[in-house]
């Protein structure tokens, strides 16, 4: 990989078992190999409320609804990006991020509720590629058995395929003012990660109006 504009922040997503934590990784790696200074993260971030978010996420603190989980998340996401995300772009590092608030909007943006988790997000930095990889849920599912996971909140067979639906939704509604791309999850681990490299190394340099 060569010519990666500097300071550009790159999200992976997708529903659970899509693979978008080995997708970053690879992403990163391979910038790394080309002596490209890259930061990979993720969401929920190892910050404190990243981590009270994981533990909720794996059944502790139980009972919690969708409202705390919302507010967390966008509390953990301007912690993120203050704490770790901006800082790497400021110095020039391609910022490589396993999820975002395109994830907000999949797992809490339910019809009801999709207008104010947008309103909670609308401060936060917006990514210049986020690519979903897309996977049907069965095959999801069947990964993530493979790989031991331990159950986890959101897992459950229905409100995974509703998930698969909310993103198809953020793909539609942000793709007018965001460049997000979607990307067929099926193919083999390594032609994903060439064509995520791909799409990549495409990113033109930053503008000013880019981030006002």
């Amino acid at each position: 990989m060569t010519a990666v504009a500097s300071g550009r922040f790159v999200v992976i997503e997708g529903i659970d078992g899509a693979g978008t934590t080995t997708q970053a990784a690879r992403l990163v790696d391979r910038l790394q190999a080309d002596c490209v200074d890259a930061h990979l993260t993720r969401e929920p971030s190892t910050g404190p409320v990243g981590v009270l978010l994981r533990e909720m996420l794996t059944g502790r603190h139980a009972p919690v609804d969708s409202t705390t989980l919302g507010l967390l998340f966008a509390a953990d996401r301007a912690d993120h990006l203050q704490r770790e995300i901006e800082p790497a772009l400021a110095r020039g590092a391609v910022v490589v991020s396993d999820r975002y608030y395109h994830s907000s909007l999949a797992y809490q943006g339910d019809d009801s509720t999709r207008d104010w988790v947008r309103v909670l997000n609308e401060r936060a930095r917006r990514p210049d590629l986020t690519v979903l990889l897309r996977v049907d849920p069965d095959e999801a599912a069947r990964r993530r058995a493979a790989d031991g996971r331990a159950e986890e909140l959101f897992d459950a067979a229905e409100t995974q395929r509703r998930i698969a639906r909310n993103y198809e939704r953020v793909v539609e509604e942000l793709g007018a003012t965001e460049r997000v791309v979607a990307v067929d999850g099926h193919q083999s681990v390594d032609a994903v990660a060439d064509e995520i490299a791909d799409l990549v190394r495409n990113l033109r340099e930053p503008t000013p109006a880019d981030h006002p």
